[in-house]
C-alpha cells in the first residue's frame, strides 16, 4: 500500500519565492502541496480550510506575521509548521516561533537569483518530512519552566562532562532542561544541535537571556569549564581533545563528514568526549530523527560513562533516542521533565 502524501500549506508574501518554492514542493512525489497563500491571515483560513499535514510559512509577513500564525494554528488547529526567515541576520522570533509550536525552521538564501534559491531544496523537503512525522503534542511540556536553584554537588564528582545532542525539537527541550539546571552548576555542558550555521550564535544569545549559566559557541583552543554550556558551532565538526600527559581538555574543528548529519554532528561531538573524558563522561540523546548519536553514546557507553535519552513520550520525533535505545547502548530512557533532575543526582 503506497504511502500517503504529505498534504501542505504554503504561506509567503514573496510572489516569486512562493512560486519557487511551490515547484520545489511539487517535484517531490511525497508532498501534495494543497494550497498556498500570500499573506497569513489568508494562510491561517486556507489551513483551517484543508486541515493540512503541515504548514510552511514564512516568518516577516503582512496581515499576521509568522509568529503570529503560528500561534492561532496551535490554538485553533495545531498542525506541525515549518517556518521560513531570510532576513540577513538570523532572526530572533524564530525561536520565539519554535517556542509557540513551529518543529522546524529554513534558513532562505539571501540572494533571490533563481540559482541562490535553489540552496533550499534539500534542507525545506527535509524540514517537510521531519514536521510530518512529529507529534506537537509533546510540545507543550517544554514549555513548563521552572526556576533554577543552587544546589550542593558531591565533594569528589563522578562526572565532568555532560554532552547533549538533538534535532526536530530540540531548541524548545534544551531550554526546558537548561532552564533546570542549578545556577552554581560545577562540570560543563557541551551541545550538538542541528541547526543552520547563522542561528547557533542567536540561539546562544537568547540561552543567556532565559538562564543563569553562560552560554557561548565553542572557540578553538578553549578548554570548558564549569557553569558553562557550549553550543558546537555549525562551520564545522566540533571535537574535544586532551593535551598531551593528561593536559586540559580543548575543542577542536574538524571537516571530517560524517554519514547522518554534519555541522554540527553529534557523533562527532560524543565520539571526541568519549575518548577524552571516558568513564567521567554523561551522554545525552534527546529528540530528533535519524541514528545521529547512536555512534557517540556507544562510545561513551562503552567507556564507562553514563547515556540516557529522552523517552518516547516527551519526544516530538522518537528517532535518535530510539536508534540508540535498540542498540543497546542506553542506561536510563527519561522523561524530558526528569533530565534535569536525573543530571542533577549524577552530581551528588
Amino acid at each position: 500500500m503506497a504511502t500517503p502524501q504529505i498534504r501542505v500549506v504554503f504561506i509567503e508574501d514573496s510572489s516569486l519565492m512562493r512560486l519557487i518554492i511551490s515547484d520545489l514542493l511539487r517535484s517531490d512525489p511525497a508532498i501534495d502541496l494543497v494550497d498556498t497563500a500570500q499573506n497569513g491571515k489568508e494562510g491561517l483560513e486556507k489551513v483551517k480550510q484543508h486541515r493540512p499535514d503541515v504548514v510552511i510559512t514564512d516568518l516577516v509577513m503582512p496581515d499576521y506575521d509568522g509568529l503570529y500564525v503560528v500561534q492561532r494554528i496551535m490554538q485553533e488547529v495545531p498542525t506541525p509548521v515549518v517556518v521560513l526567515s531570510a532576513l540577513e541576520k538570523a532572526n530572533p522570533r524564530v525561536f520565539d516561533a519554535l517556542q509557540e509550536g513551529a518543529v522546524e525552521f529554513v534558513d532562505k538564501p539571501k540572494n533571490r537569483v533563481i540559482s541562490h534559491l535553489r540552496e533550499v531544496d534539500q534542507p525545506l523537503l527535509r524540514a517537510v518530512k521531519l514536521a510530518a512525522a512529529a507529534d506537537i503534542s509533546k510540545l507543550a511540556c517544554q514549555k513548563r519552566r521552572q526556576n533554577t536553584f543552587a544546589h550542593t554537588f558531591a565533594a569528589e564528582l563522578p562526572y565532568e562532562i555532560v554532552c547533549l545532542g538533538a534535532s526536530t525539537g530540540g531548541p524548545g527541550a534544551i531550554e526546558s532542561i537548561l532552564t533546570r539546571l542549578p545556577e552554581n552548576l560545577v562540570i560543563p555542558v557541551v551541545i550538538a544541535q542541528h541547526m543552520p550555521e547563522r542561528f547557533l550564535e542567536t540561539f546562544a544569545q537568547r540561552l543567556n537571556n532565559l538562564i543563569p549559566l553562560r552560554v557561548k559557541l565553542a572557540e578553538k583552543g578553549e578548554t570548558p569549564t564549569g557553569g558553562t554550556v557550549y553550543l558546537a558551532p555549525g562551520h564545522s565538526n566540533t571535537t574535544l581533545v586532551r593535551e598531551p600527559l593528561g593536559g586540559r581538555a580543548l575543542f577542536k574543528f574538524t571537516d571530517r563528514a560524517f554519514r547522518e548529519f554534519n555541522h554540527p554532528s553529534v557523533d562527532c561531538l560524543m565520539l571526541s568526549v568519549a575518548k577524552t573524558y571516558g568513564a567521567r563522561a554523561i551522554g545525552v540523546l534527546m529528540t530528533g530523527m535519524g541514528r545521529d548519536g547512536t555512534e557517540g553514546m556507544a562510545a561513551i557507553y562503552a567507556g564507562g560513562g553514563y547515556t540516557l535519552v529522552q523517552d518516547e513520550a516527551s519526544s516530538v520525533v522518537y528517532g535518535m533516542g530510539r536508534s540508540a535505545l535498540e542498540t543497546g547502548v542506553v542506561r536510563r530512557s527519561v522523561s524530558l521533565a526528569d533530565i534535569p533532575g536525573f543530571l542533577i543526582g549524577c552530581l551528588s
